[in-house]
């Protein structure tokens, strides 16, 4: 499941390239048909995101409310025009003070692909680049608009810009009130609103909970954006065993837990990465944007020894998810 970084960034996406935009929406698969005839013709105010869910602001009070899931995915195609943050993730090194590569990278999981920004997957539109993003790709559409390729829910469409969101778990219109209802029930995001007021419910919500960290991580009620990757990556960087109740855990590392997220969801906006390795050199860091597994701690590395100690990582389920984690390095 596409984890907080995607997330934003795709509301970065759609931001740069709608808003102020008279669309046109339509559901070509048909299963959103009511809700796109409802947005069909108005302009697109404001797009943003809170944890996994996006909110997009169209005229006359209308909203639209995207939870990705576990298959939801969004391509883009047409005259893309790309912020630091979208050009970052093709090979620019974000807030490292690391010289990009010249050449853009693309994951071998798909995390950062510009054109489908969401589970990982493969292009499946080709995309021509604005004159001020030469160099990153100008592949020409063989026609305009672009045909439609297999399911599309939801499909937003100017002049220049085509997005088309496919297979979501969450796909509605929504009013104001019906808006801030959803985002009531979401724990704290460090990229909407005050951190520090964050930091304290985080806090207080953990406290109050006899449930296992590694749980309650994963919990978007107590805490927004965090996925399987974040969630080991963060647990090890705070050696913390991952079955330690919540109520049990220091409140200082409490504090530092979200004080990291802060700094690791920062990262993945800007790098289009989740990055959670400290002070790589250039060559490892390049290896890391590149490959994922040069890029994590524990994630995806069962069987292998701890960086670390030399322990071998540890898979087991947790609620139904794969959890990776050190048995020595968070005893």
């Amino acid at each position: 499941m596409p984890e907080g970084h995607s997330v934003h960034r795709i509301a970065r996406q759609i931001e740069r390239n709608f808003v102020g935009s008279i669309v046109t929406a339509s559901s070509p698969q048909g299963r959103f048909a009511q809700g796109a005839s409802l947005l069909n013709g108005r302009t697109l105010k404001t797009a943003k995101a809170v944890g996994k869910q996006m909110f997009v602001e169209f005229d006359n009070d209308l909203w639209l409310r995207v939870h990705l899931g576990l298959y939801g995915a969004w391509d883009f195609a047409g005259e893309i025009l790309m912020d630091a943050t979208i050009a970052s993730a093709n090979g620019r090194m974000g807030q490292t003070n690391q010289k990009g590569t010249d050449s853009a990278i693309f994951d071998d999981a798909g995390e950062n692909s510009l054109a489908s920004i969401g589970a990982p997957r493969k292009t499946r539109v080709n995309v021509r680049m604005s004159e001020q993003t030469k160099g990153l790709g100008n592949d020409e559409l063989a026609e305009w608009p672009p045909p439609i390729v297999g399911t599309v829910r939801l499909r937003l469409l100017t002049d220049s810009v085509c997005a088309d969101l496919r297979g979501p778990t969450a796909c509605e219109i929504q009013t104001p009130d019906e808006v801030a209802a959803s985002i009531a029930k979401l724990g704290p995001d460090p990229l909407v609103g005050d951190t520090v007021e964050g930091e304290e419910r985080f806090v207080a919500a953990v406290k109050r909970r006899n449930v296992a960290i590694g749980q309650l991580l994963m919990d978007q009620s107590i805490v927004s954006g965090i996925g399987n990757v974040y969630r080991a990556e963060m647990l090890f960087r705070a050696a913390l065993n991952p079955h330690t109740p919540g109520k049990a855990v220091r409140e200082d590392t409490l504090r530092a837990m979200w004080r990291d997220w802060v700094n690791l969801l920062s990262i993945g906006v800007e790098t289009g990465q989740m990055m959670t390795m400290d002070d790589l050199d250039p060559e490892a860091y390049r290896r890391a944007m590149a490959h994922r597994d040069d890029r994590h701690w524990v994630y995806h590395r069962a069987g292998l020894p701890c960086r670390e100690c030399g322990t071998e990582i540890v898979l087991e389920e947790m609620q139904a998810r794969k959890l990776y984690w050190c048995p020595s390095c968070q005893a």
